[in-house]
């Protein structure tokens, strides 16, 4: 059976449109695709005939939502059984946690752990759906870090680094610097570092300072030197000033800033920071459901009011803020939209909004390409029933109350009447 042909130019019209950064909106908005890419944006409605034309009666128009902490291989926060997957099996999940959160209108997420080369290629080509895929590879651990999954009594018996799913466990600058350089070479976007301890692994108060100055300057050099860029996964103030002075432009989680450091990272140019409250919501709310041992559990006490407070800190010094989620557990992955809710008890929701597609669009450079309505950029679009600037919890009813989602010049989801 034939099928209709691909329209080459889309128009929208009578819409309320957000540009991904400015707080007045544009009302009857039209919006002009040709292939890729958003060709023009007017006040009025565009006189340009096209292959198709969408009313979007009034809806709320605005670019694709960006999550800059999405693990695609989140299946479960027990990292130990995690590596005991087959890679057939993970492969499955992740084509799902991918395709999922496109439906729940990201159409970029940022892998900061794990995604590789293959998966990126796979959504580039059509085998699998899913967002704009940025990915890290595995990101890098010392030894007795934050990546390293061993457990206390574990003996190494072949005194060898391990690896993981996630992570490589590499000490010293040249072993850091070349297994930059290798993830770098599979085409990472950037490369993540563990600057100080975590939740999820057992061996590493949260307070503790991971990797040395020189082995992080290291790392920083050789993203720099491919024009890519170092994330940290990151809990601590000491933590954040280390980052600033390493040059790393991502401070993933950034949980306890204060003003002074904030005041810091605002002025350094060039250093952000991506929240992650609905991993803590999730942590606190499911407890061992998750996969995390009681002892990991144990370490989230404290932490969301630490992270709330920190992103006052941030807002108020004028740090560029992003927005991750930072989910495990197939099950838990809706909880991805919550984080909208869980920003908006702290801070306006123009600022979340701006977080979720320009500001996060920055920080992972690409604030040419995606993030903005905007002539030259790519046609990631969503509408939304209802105006997320007066009820931003509208975000979390996509199933209901977003009838549009449009990735690259694709729709992915269309249930506006015709």
């Amino acid at each position: 059976m034939a099928t209709a042909p691909h329209p080459n130019t889309i128009k929208l019209f009578n819409a309320l449109v957000f540009d991904g950064d400015s707080e007045e909106l544009t009302e009857n908005g039209s919006i002009f695709i040709e292939g890729n890419t958003i060709r023009d944006v007017s006040s009025s409605n565009i006189k340009t005939p096209a292959d198709l034309v969408i009313d979007c009666k009034q809806s709320f128009l605005m670019p694709g939502l960006i999550d800059l902490h999405f693990h695609v291989y989140s299946v479960t926060f027990d990292l130990r059984e995690l590596d005991r997957l087959p890679s057939t099996i993970l492969t499955l999940y992740a084509a799902k946690h991918l395709e999922s959160s496109l439906l729940r209108g990201f159409t970029s997420v940022r892998d900061p752990g794990g995604a590789d080369c293959s998966l990126h290629m796979a959504i580039e080509q059509g085998l699998i759906k899913g967002p704009r895929l940025f990915f890290g590879g595995k990101a890098l651990s010392q030894t007795g870090g934050h990546g390293d999954t061993r457990l206390p009594h574990e003996e190494n018996i072949c005194g060898c680094a391990s690896s993981s799913l996630l992570c490589h466990t590499v000490d010293g600058v040249d072993a850091i610097r070349k297994a930059a350089r290798e993830e770098l070479r599979k085409g990472a976007h950037h490369v993540k570092v563990h600057v100080s301890g975590g939740v999820g692994s057992q061996s590493d108060p949260i307070w503790m300072n991971q990797f040395t100055h020189e082995e992080l300057c290291a790392v920083v050099e050789e993203a720099t030197s491919r024009r890519k860029y170092v994330a940290a996964h990151c809990h601590t103030d000491d933590g954040a000033r280390r980052c600033v002075a390493a040059g790393i432009r991502s401070i993933e989680h950034g949980t306890h800033i204060t003003p002074e450091t904030a005041a810091l990272i605002a002025s350094s140019g060039g250093v952000y920071v991506v929240p992650t409250f609905a991993v803590i919501h999730q942590i606190l709310e499911y407890g061992p459901d998750t996969g995390l041992s009681r002892e990991s559990v144990e370490k989230s006490a404290g932490l969301l009011e630490q992270m709330s407070q920190s992103l006052e800190n941030c807002r108020r010094a004028g740090v560029g803020v992003g927005l991750g989620t930072d989910i495990f557990g197939t099950r838990f992955h809706p909880l991805q939209s919550k984080e909208f809710s869980y920003r908006s008890a702290l801070e306006k929701p123009i600022d979340t909004l701006r977080s979720a597609t320009s500001m996060n669009a920055e920080i992972m450079q690409q604030c040419h390409e995606v993030g903005r309505i905007a002539p030259g950029y790519k046609a990631d679009i969503i509408l939304v029933k209802g105006n997320p600037l007066k009820d931003i919890t509208v975000l979390e009813r996509y199933e209901t109350h977003m009838p549009l989602i449009m990735k690259n010049g694709d729709i992915v989801k269309n249930t506006m009447p015709a």
